[in-house]
């Protein structure tokens, strides 16, 4: 259902409760999402994004209970990624065919890449204005946030920033702003979006958050294109994208493994308590990378100042959900993070190395050779992981 947010603005998109998966199997959306698309009517009338392509149909059909098509100037594709422009094709069958896109040069790439048509593309660039009447959409460009496509848009007089992917939430809810909800819930659905999707591009968020500064827009609402609007306090989730792209680390540190006879779990624990006896302040977080969520895991890791990464031996290298994440980890690229590796073994024992130089690729500073432990840890061999998680501290 249409919901006006403003005297010219109608939020037009879906709210997915189902979703549980997204960017393939990549991405765990516990809470749902919602595709956001505006309807923008002035003199002109435009249409910022579209939907999902599973409900390209119904996306079209409810809007045209809102207007009819004939009405819409124009179509703003802020992003091409099919989660943005999914309901296009559907749209513009329905639309004159002269009905221009407004886009940016790779915007046009990604669309005709993908759905290979050959709509009226207007490519527009940073301070390139569209005149609507009595309000004005300003675009900027916002490469590799996260596509190379995207942009923002800024509408004056109702001072909304249309955000693309910044500052939005995997976070379906029957409310329409950030401010309705429970603030732990989206808080925490923001950080998992930001580490699992933008934190690749934090100088870049940095570099565009300053940029907008520089434009002296008054800004009241930003409309990202998931989740919620932020309408009041904007400041907050601005600090936050400021926090989060400056090499951001909390007091935690987190142990992170696979293991097969649970030899490898009983070295984590044992080095968690160390670690726990020497600092009781330190937040620690055991996961299992074959039984914890990735998404979650990506934005454990995200949070510490450190993480442990623990497998066992097996034929020269260590368990495939360790190796899955560790590319994960290492496509974040993250900074200013400590890391070392861990894992038990009966014959060969070299996943512990092998784990090490992977991280060291990753960027980690990496603080020891790590530690192994052949066959199962007695007594003994608990003691001295205990006193290298002290010594970690």
């Amino acid at each position: 259902m249409a919901k006006k947010i403003s005297e010219k603005i109608t939020w037009v998109g879906k709210k997915d409760w189902e979703l549980k998966k997204f960017h393939g199997d990549e991405f765990t959306t516990i809470n749902g999402s919602s595709y956001n698309s505006y309807l923008i009517r002035d003199k002109k009338t435009v249409l910022i994004d579209t939907a999902w392509l599973p409900y390209d149909k119904e996306f079209v059909a409810n809007l045209e209970d809102e207007i009819k098509l004939e009405k819409i100037d124009a179509v703003i594709q802020l992003h091409g990624e099919v989660d943005h422009s999914g309901a296009l094709v559907e749209l513009m069958n329905k639309l004159p065919k002269d009905t221009p896109i407004y886009c940016t040069a790779n915007g046009v790439k990604s669309l005709k890449g993908q759905y290979h048509k050959d709509w009226n593309f207007n490519i527009v660039k940073t301070g390139d204005k569209l005149n609507l009447g009595e309000t004005t959409l300003t675009f900027i460009e916002a490469p590799m946030l996260h596509w190379p496509d995207t942009m923002f848009a800024y509408l004056d007089k109702e001072n909304a920033l249309f955000s693309t992917d910044g500052f939005g939430q995997h976070l379906a809810s029957e409310f329409m702003y950030a401010d309705e909800v429970d603030q732990n819930i989206l808080f925490n659905e923001a950080l998992k979006y930001y580490a699992n999707i933008l934190a690749p591009f934090s100088m870049m968020v940095t570099r565009k958050i300053n940029e907008i500064w520089g434009m002296n827009l008054k800004i009241d609402m930003i409309c990202p294109s998931h989740g919620l609007i932020w309408r009041k306090d904007l400041n907050k989730i601005i600090e936050k994208y400021l926090k989060w792209a400056n090499n951001y680390k909390e007091n935690q540190i987190t142990i992170i493994y696979d293991t097969m006879w649970n030899d490898t779990r009983k070295m984590a624990e044992a080095i968690a308590r160390g670690i726990k006896k020497k600092d009781s302040s330190v937040e620690i977080k055991i996961l299992n990378t074959a039984k914890n969520d990735k998404t979650d895991v990506l934005t454990e890791v995200f949070k510490s100042k450190m993480i442990l990464v623990g497998s066992p031996t097996v034929n020269n290298g260590y368990l495939y959900s360790i190796a899955g994440i560790l590319e994960m980890i290492k496509g974040m690229k993250l900074k200013n993070k400590k890391a070392v590796a861990f894992g038990s073994y009966g014959w060969s024992g070299e996943a512990v190395k092998l784990i090490g130089e992977f991280l060291r690729s990753a960027g980690f500073e990496i603080l020891n050779d790590g530690i192994r432990c052949l066959w199962t840890p007695d007594k003994d061999m608990e003691r001295e992981l205990e006193k290298y998680g002290e010594e970690l501290v």
